[in-house]
């Protein structure tokens, strides 16, 4: 029998996300903090929206981009986000999670032999979808000396004549790095010297716990040439909803519709109808969640240093990414100790790309008491580790 499989996707490797987990679930008394998800539930309100979509029997396919009333509640949260304009006829496609506006934005856009500029560690799905798109990925390896930030000099020695996109992963999937508006505008500069386009991925947009988030699309220029991505998964707690946005230049919008149009559809009819809902009303619930990620991020901060453990202070997202070169192993060989002597499940740093090695992410998205045992057994492990040195 001939080979039914195709090549490409072969030879792409599986997420090294959810290889601790399949352990960990058969594991009596284990704690797991690696699944980027919120603990909390879905605010009741949003909720009840859904229900009574069901309710009224709002079963129906809505159109290709989405609910027109979504499209413009999208707009108007852009509007007063970054005071940006976005029409929501043309310039907004309501999506499957963001990870299918990811991929479609891609394919979108992208031709054979194109370079897509990937900056690591960040997120699992950026390379294997510009690879899916017939694209090559060009990887910067980001620096923990510079917080893990882009800087324009290691975009600009990235750039070659193939270069279509850079991708833009901030607030940071796994390192919780943030991009400030002086960053940038100098990455912004350089996109615009260079004639390059960006897909921001700004899913973590309303958890920043330093200053107010700010997209490159508020920089002059550059809404013209980048794709912003969002959803609603972190924000609101709505992972198991599946509801994502891209907003862009309506000649690439048109085009990713296109491709969601038959693939996809449209986005499940029940969760936009519960998205107005969050986007018209749900602000008090994202301030309570970002209350409570923030004291978690400060109790782990507090107790990486108790230990000694390196760690540079995210202000994003609700990750950290420990420095765990000390002990001498991989960020796979710790993680694996780690679960199989105290019962804990972390992210190799390896996961979000080869410069992730010699960190570690775990997750706050977690109850405090739950981070707090967590923070115990780490102790313990690393004390037994530098005990054997």
């Amino acid at each position: 029998m001939r080979n039914p499989l195709s090549d490409t996707i072969v030879n792409i490797k599986p997420s090294g996300i959810r290889k601790f987990f399949d352990i960990v679930s058969e594991m009596k008394d284990a704690i797991s903090l690696g699944v980027g998800e919120p603990d909390f539930d879905t605010p009741w309100h949003i909720r009840d929206e859904g229900i009574y979509s069901l309710e009224k029997g709002r079963t129906f396919y809505t159109s290709n981009s989405g609910l027109k009333e979504l499209k413009v509640e999208i707009c108007n949260y852009v509007k007063r986000s970054q005071n940006v304009e976005y029409s929501p006829d043309t310039d907004v496609l309501v999506t499957v999670g963001g990870s299918e506006a990811i991929d479609i934005g891609f394919r979108a856009m992208l031709n054979p032999g194109d370079e897509v500029i990937i900056p690591q560690p960040s997120y699992v799905s950026y390379e294997p979808c510009a690879i899916l798109a017939g694209a090559k990925p060009v990887i910067i390896n980001l620096k923990a000396e510079n917080e893990f930030r882009l800087t324009a000099e290691e975009l600009l020695n990235a750039i070659t004549d193939k270069t279509k996109i850079l991708v833009l992963p901030f607030p940071n999937n796994p390192t919780g790095a943030i991009m400030e508006k002086e960053d940038l505008e100098k990455i912004a500069r350089v996109v615009m010297e260079k004639d390059i386009f960006v897909m921001s991925d700004e899913i973590y947009a309303e958890l920043t716990y330093k200053d107010k988030h700010v997209s490159i699309i508020s920089i002059p220029g550059m809404k013209e040439r980048t794709i912003l991505i969002n959803g609603f998964s972190k924000a609101y707690a709505m992972t198991g909803w599946r509801l994502g946005y891209a907003c862009g230049p309506k000649e690439i919008i048109k085009q990713m519709t296109k491709i969601h149009q038959y693939a996809i559809m449209c986005a499940p009819t029940t969760s936009q109808y519960a998205a107005v809902e969050a986007l018209k009303n749900g602000d008090d619930d994202i301030l309570e969640m970002k209350t409570a990620y923030n004291q978690r991020r400060r109790f782990l901060m507090n107790a990486f240093k108790e230990m000694g453990l390196a760690c540079f202070e995210p202000y994003g997202a609700f990750y950290v990414f420990p420095c765990i070169k000390e002990f001498g192993m991989t960020s796979e060989e710790f993680a694996t100790r780690f679960l199989k002597e105290e019962k804990v499940a972390t992210v190799p740093g390896t996961a979000f790309g080869d410069s992730g090695e010699g960190f570690l992410r775990i997750s706050y998205a977690y109850s405090l008491e739950t981070l707090k045992i967590a923070m115990e057994r780490l102790k313990n492990f690393i004390t037994r580790l530098r005990e054997n040195k």
